[in-house]
């Protein structure tokens, strides 16, 4: 049997179209919603306090926090 024609479903988070960056990548579709200035990480900037980016609950979404730093190293430099 040909098994060259067989093809694998890529694993979550694999890159599987086009050149550019990870949509799961600081500056990817989804990870740029994130950032300070995005819709999410600029309504946590608006409530201050610990959902700012230096503060306790925000600087854990940052890219090189525990949240976005494991979604940086798992998800958005996944090679395709």
């Amino acid at each position: 049997m040909d098994t060259s024609l067989m093809l694998e479903k890529p694993a979550a988070g694999d890159k599987t179209q086009g050149t550019g960056t990870s949509i799961f990548s600081k500056d990817g579709a989804v990870g740029k919603m994130f950032n300070a200035d995005g819709p999410i990480g600029g309504t946590a900037q608006s409530i201050g306090g610990p959902f700012d980016k230096q503060g306790s609950v925000g600087q854990h979404f940052n890219a090189d926090g525990k949240i976005g730093g494991m979604i940086q190293e798992n998800l958005a430099n996944k090679k395709a």
